[in-house]
């Protein structure tokens, strides 16, 4: 076996089991500076030695040949071999009595040069400057400082050095790195693992070196303690440690280790070159998200980002790798750091919804679901054809915000000649596509719901299914059920029936557009007028059977382009109490009530949902103003609804023995359960669902809405309050005050943007009074807010 060490572009090739040159009569003339003659021919560079007093070298008057060489050096060899044959067995053994010997400390002085710890990541050298105490002394270290340490910090004495000067710190150290070549341990283990022998610092430096002087034994120390693969620590005492060669076996193990561990430091330095590349970019310059997922190391590394930023991380692998990420590019080991290095790239948005990741929502659909939604659009037939009511002789009006996709529901009207008020709610029938254990349905039963964010909506069925099967489009005919009710002139129930039917929307309205119709009271718009009384009509019979009203004002947020640094945001204010949203509240209210109705006296199992409010005396909010405050102070106190799956409960807060949530089967699977039962019983058949299998989906499906709720509140307060950050400081907002908090410090609702806030308001200041307050700051990602009343003269 050949030893190879490079020396400065040359090479020094030698037996395993022979000396290295330095301890021969060959010695470097200068440790740290070593001079060269350059072959002219060859373009080589060759170490000069010397022999005593006379050098060696290629070319030149004072050189010897390349022959002279090697006798001189194999001379030396064998006066080496015989001299530590005799010395071996005192010098390296490794026996009890003589590594006793070997651990005996040196007393610390003024003027030692002492390497210590400075806390766990730091070690320091320092010249010890006088005792501190019984035990501990003070030391001046490289960097400038005077600190007091103890004995037991102390991780090695320089030897050989006295009253060593503190200004020469910084020197010493360089000289010593300079130096240090891990290589020449592999050779002193082959050697001692040869003779199963321990060795100190100075006894290394020795071997190695050719010389144990301050400076060579300093970097011997340096190599062994820092070394991880070839020596092992035999014993400690104090600052004095003896080492002993590691096993063949081991060494190849932790050597396999060691360049894999290369490997991956090299990995990470090329991954962090890349992470500061894109840093550096202008932002439309910056790397794509899909470029950092094309090589399955980078992907890895940036998922690992991705699920720190977002408190996910699957394993304790995944989370030191964000963090050896975040440490190699100078950042804290938090999750805004990650979330701002992923920003900072390109890799996310400004604007990326923390929440939407958090939650692990779902936002699109496998290849394999669509791929069935598109079969089932494709199949015409209908099992209910037969049974379908022709209603396209009405006047059918759907109305709905003016961004909604997902169109289920829409109104008719008309008086009887009796005077009274006939009303047909229309809902989509899904049913008509889906049927109950189907993977579509299976899918949609793990959703539970259509997730509306201000950056876009995530269907709960495939979009083409949703949009253009099952939704209801105007001017076309479209499949539904129909739910038709005669009210009494007090706004009661006279009539009612459930059918499949057929209908050809008439108009799509927003609210906006509804309600200035309604104010227009056009002749030729008589059935939208006729549903606005009967709104009225219902809302009064309500009230008079306990109905809690709860109305109060709702931001509504569309982003357009979300994903660009200042995306634009509309904002709307929606007041519950507006004309065409109590009409449509009120019908939507009505068909629950008799679907209810419908499945008690069928005995249809349903989601049968109530709300008790025994606790509720409405006449303790009188003094307060009616709308949000009122409504404000009522709901906080509301009980939670409850579901029955058997019979109807009542409801108290809607003032009805019984309701069905049953008017958004495409967006809502407990609306589509309904269905399903509803539909099985007109089709004559039995309910596919007992009410203990209606219970367990139910428990699944608002385990998932609680989650979506949750993300659509936080997302909406997010653009709200980024709204509002961008608005000029000196502009002003009203707010109602809700209640008080503490003292001062009021629940506010900013009636322009339809958010809770709270703020110090004035002296003399109530609840239901009206204040003006400006945004003292707004940061959206850390859900800031801090409003501050505008005090009038």
């Amino acid at each position: 076996m050949m030893a190879v060490r490079a020396v400065n572009g040359g090479s020094l090739f030698r037996s395993a089991a022979s000396p290295p040159l330095l301890t021969f009569g060959c010695r470097f003339r200068q440790f740290s500076s070593l001079p060269f003659r350059r072959n002219s021919e060859l373009g080589l560079r060759f170490p000069i030695f010397c022999c005593g007093n006379q050098f060696l070298g290629y070319g030149g008057g004072l050189s010897r040949s390349v022959h002279s060489i090697v006798d001189c050096v194999m001379e030396e060899l064998t006066a080496w071999r015989s001299r530590r044959r005799i010395r071996a067995t005192v010098k390296l053994t490794t026996s009890g009595e003589l590594l006793e010997d070997k651990l005996v400390n040196q007393e610390i002085e003024k003027g030692l040069l002492l390497e210590f710890k400075k806390d766990s990541d730091r070690v320091l050298l320092g010249v010890a400057q006088r005792p501190d105490g019984k035990k501990n002394w003070m030391v001046y270290d490289q960097n400038g400082v005077t600190s007091s340490i103890k004995p037991q910090q102390i991780t090695y004495i320089v030897p050989g050095v006295e009253n060593f000067d503190h200004a020469e710190i910084s020197k010493f150290l360089q000289k010593a790195q300079e130096n240090l070549d891990p290589t020449l341990l592999e050779i002193a283990w082959v050697e001692l693992l040869e003779k199963n022998a321990s060795v100190t610092a100075e006894e290394l430096a020795e071997m190695i070196f050719g010389s144990s002087e301050p400076l060579e034994s300093y970097c011997a120390h340096l190599l062994l303690s820092k070394d991880e693969v070839y020596f092992t620590v035999l014993a400690t005492k104090g600052s004095r440690t003896i080492y002993g060669p590691r096993p063949t076996g081991q060494v190849e193990e932790l050597l396999h280790k060691k360049l894999a561990k290369d490997a991956s430091e090299k990995e990470l330095q090329d991954f962090v070159q890349l992470l500061v590349s894109a840093k550096a970019k202008a932002a439309l310059a910056k790397p794509s998200k899909s470029s950092w997922m094309m090589d399955e190391k980078i992907l890895y590394k940036i998922e690992s980002l991705e699920a720190y930023a977002i408190d996910a991380c699957k394993s304790d692998e995944q989370r030191k790798t964000a963090g050896m990420i975040l440490k190699a590019m100078g950042l804290t080991k938090t999750a805004s750091s990650a979330l701002n290095l992923l920003i900072n790239i390109g890799y996310f948005p400004v604007h990326v919804n923390l929440d939407l990741l958090k939650l692990n929502i779902l936002t699109d659909h496998s290849d394999e679901i669509i791929a069935a939604a598109e079969s089932l659009l494709s199949d015409s037939s209908d099992s209910d054809e037969m049974n379908r009511e022709d209603l396209t002789h009405l006047k059918v009006y759907a109305i709905d915000v003016d961004e909604a996709d997902e169109l289920d529901d829409a109104l008719s009207a008309t008086k009887l000649q009796d005077g009274r008020i006939k009303i047909w709610i229309h809902v989509a029938d899904p049913t008509r596509y889906v049927e109950p254990g189907s993977m579509v349905d299976r899918e949609a039963l793990r959703r539970g719901t259509s997730v509306f964010l201000p950056t876009g909506t995530y269907p709960m069925f495939p979009e083409k299914l949703a949009m253009e099967g099952m939704s209801l489009k105007q001017g076309e005919l479209c499949n539904a059920v129909s739910v038709s009710v005669i009210l009494h002139s007090d706004g009661s129930i006279a009539e009612y029936s459930v059918q499949n039917s057929i209908i050809k929307p008439t108009y799509m309205l927003t609210y906006e557009s509804a309600t200035e119709l309604l104010h227009l009271n056009l002749e030729e718009e008589a059935e939208l007028k006729i549903l606005s009384e009967a709104a009225a009509l219902r809302l009064k019979w309500r009230r008079q059977q306990g109905a809690i009203d709860t109305s109060t004002l709702e931001a509504r947020i569309k982003v357009v382009n979300p994903e660009d640094l200042e995306p634009s945001i509309n904002l709307y204010v929606e007041n519950q109490a507006d004309p065409a949203m109590r009409l449509v509240s009120e019908m939507m209210i009505l068909c629950g009530e008799v679907v209810a109705t419908f499945g008690s006296r069928n005995n249809i199992p349903l989601p049968y949902r109530g709300q008790p409010q025994s606790n509720i005396d409405v006449s303790a909010y009188s003094h307060l103003p009616e709308g949000p405050v009122r409504s404000s102070a009522i709901v906080r106190i509301m009980r939670a609804a409850e579901i029955d799956f058997r019979k109807p409960i009542r409801h108290g807060v809607l003032g009805l023995p019984g309701y069905v949530q049953f008017t958004s089967p495409i967006r809502r699977y407990l609306d589509l359960l309904a269905h399903y039962q509803v539909k099985a019983f007109l089709r004559g058949e039995s309910p596919p669902f007992s009410a203990g299998q209606l219970e367990g989906m139910a428990s699944i499906v608002n385990m998932q809405v609680r989650v979506v709720r949750k993300l659509s509140a936080s997302s909406l307060r997010y653009w709200i309050i980024e709204f509002l950050r961008r608005q000029p400081r000196e502009k002003k907002f009203r707010a109602l005050i809700l209640r008080f908090i503490k003292d001062r410090i009021a629940a506010l609702l900013l009636v322009e943007v339809g958010l809770q806030a709270s703020a110090w308001v004035s002296i003399g200041s109530q609840v239901g009074d009206e204040v003006e307050v400006q945004v003292e700051e707004a940061h959206p990602r850390d859900d800031v807010l801090y409003l501050k009343e505008v005090l009038r003269n």
